[in-house]
């Protein structure tokens, strides 16, 4: 597999070092590490409001919550072990493997596709990841105050801090990136735990009825309970999506199969179910000391008024929003750079054009773009690549029964078997297209919003599906057999 593939075999205009398989022996991924994947990914600012909010929005039962939480921890845990095994036993990312079902060169729609998407947010989650360091030096130092596009002058020194650290982290190296993720996603448990311990400490006894106000699911929520139950599972997978379809870049590095499920269980469910019973307890505090509920971290530890914990906690933050950044943000979009020029782009040279053109993404957030509702359209193209997922899981597991030809994936061959029609796959192009209207109408039509996050989900079935039948008339080419 990986290590038969040899210079001869392939086309320099598909393939650099970094887009290569990675023999097993040089893989030292463990479940500990796709477990940090995860903690990384909720245990962000954003993270840790959204899991605060869902007690609070729909007015359901707080055990309901809880229920419909952990329930969309396995379905998605279900989704990135489908995706994550071919990566796991060829050792490829996500463009590469996208060419077994696209096409060679049709692997670049998909991939070009989801560069856009990660690159407008590695923007924006910097700007967001820059509010934990500008609280930090705020409680140092004070604020002299001034305003230019939107932030302050404390602002624009703490994004550009964080924007070079990301840059410096990055171009290290996955193995420092990797130690970065080890350490910042048990970190965040630590602050979190002690935050949770100082709100329950300062309510006293007045936490259990707040827990009690909070179980008894009061709200403005118009929906049934059932509706209600939906929408926060849905929530919660949508939440996901944007590293369901490739976690085969993360996948890649792990030794087995094995190591996979067991870091994605309990980086999914387990650590799901856990991070939510802290927000909860958490927001119960602050129902019971300030008399509001409270979500957002940084006016929790703003009213705690603390120095040593507005410290750490700042430090915290801002390590776990990097953490989530470079998770589906960052390292997705070098990769897929990578794959569309791989002669001229490598992975350290995509990663920095990512950061270059997301630098004015986070820059002018505040001031322009959240202003003019450019994340309506990126939202939109992240529900159009959803059939993409469909396609892929379907070829991999029942079009391709899980046999795939790992040189051919690299060679421009006429006659290879992954070159179809110039190198893009016709059928395949007609199904996404089919569930893709789907996908975006799901966004701009008013009358499906009720479905949610559901909206991911349908459109990747019934991109499955759509390939599935255009494709079940189609031999299998014998090439196409290990």
């Amino acid at each position: 597999m990986a290590d038969d593939l040899t210079i001869t075999q392939i086309d320099s205009t598909l393939y650099n070092d970094d887009l290569a398989p990675i023999p097993k022996q040089d893989r030292s991924w463990g479940w500990f590490e796709i477990f940090n994947v995860w903690s990384n990914d909720i245990q962000s600012l954003f993270g840790y409001t959204l899991a605060a909010s869902l007690f609070l929005t729909y007015g359901l039962n707080g055990w309901a919550v809880m229920a419909a939480i952990i329930l969309a921890g396995f379905v998605v845990m279900v989704l990135v072990n489908l995706t994550g095994k071919p990566s796991v036993r060829y050792g490829v990312p996500f463009p590469v493997m996208v060419r077994a079902s696209l096409g060679v060169r049709g692997a670049n729609f998909p991939a070009m596709l989801r560069a856009i998407i990660g690159i407008f947010w590695y923007g924006v989650q910097t700007y967001f990841a820059s509010t934990a360091v500008a609280l930090l030096i705020t409680a140092l130092f004070g604020d002299p105050g001034g305003e230019w596009l939107g932030m302050t002058a404390v602002g624009w020194v703490s994004f550009v801090i964080v924007w070079l650290f990301q840059i410096a982290l990055f171009w290290q190296g996955i193995d420092r990136i990797k130690h970065f993720l080890n350490w910042a996603g048990p970190l965040v448990y630590v602050v979190m735990v002690a935050l949770m311990i100082i709100v329950w400490f300062q309510a006293g006894s007045e936490l259990l009825p707040a827990i009690g106000t909070i179980f008894g699911g009061e709200s403005d929520y118009q929906g049934s309970a059932l509706t209600a139950f939906l929408a926060i599972t849905g929530t919660m997978i949508a939440y996901f999506a944007a590293v369901v379809i490739n976690f085969g870049d993360f996948s890649r590095f792990v030794k087995s199969e094995r190591h996979m499920k067991l870091g994605n269980l309990l980086g999914l469910p387990l650590n799901i179910a856990f991070f939510s019973f802290i927000a909860l307890i958490i927001t119960a505090g602050t129902l019971a000391l300030f008399g509001e509920t409270l979500t957002n971290p940084s006016d929790i530890i703003a009213r705690v008024d603390a120095l040593p914990l507005t410290i750490v906690a700042a430090l915290t933050f801002f390590a776990a929003t990097v953490g989530i950044n470079l998770v589906a943000n960052f390292i997705p979009p070098a990769y897929d750079l990578a794959n569309l020029f791989p002669r001229r782009i490598s992975f350290k040279i995509g990663g920095l054009i990512t950061a270059c053109v997301a630098f004015f993404v986070g820059a002018l957030w505040v001031s322009v773009i959240s202003q003019i509702g450019i994340a309506g359209f990126v939202n939109a193209l992240g529900a159009v690549i959803a059939p993409f997922y469909g396609i892929i899981v379907v070829d991999y597991y029942l079009v391709k029964r899980q046999r795939l030809n790992i040189q051919e994936m690299f060679s421009a061959d006429p006659q290879g078997a992954y070159h179809y029609v110039k190198g893009w796959n016709q059928r395949a192009l007609g199904a996404f297209a089919l569930a893709a209207l789907f996908s975006i109408s799901s966004v701009w039509v008013p009358a499906l919003e009720a479905l949610g996050g559901y909206a991911w989900l349908i459109g990747a079935a019934l991109g499955g599906l759509f390939y599935f039948l255009l494709m079940r008339s189609q031999r299998l080419p014998a090439s196409a057999h290990p």
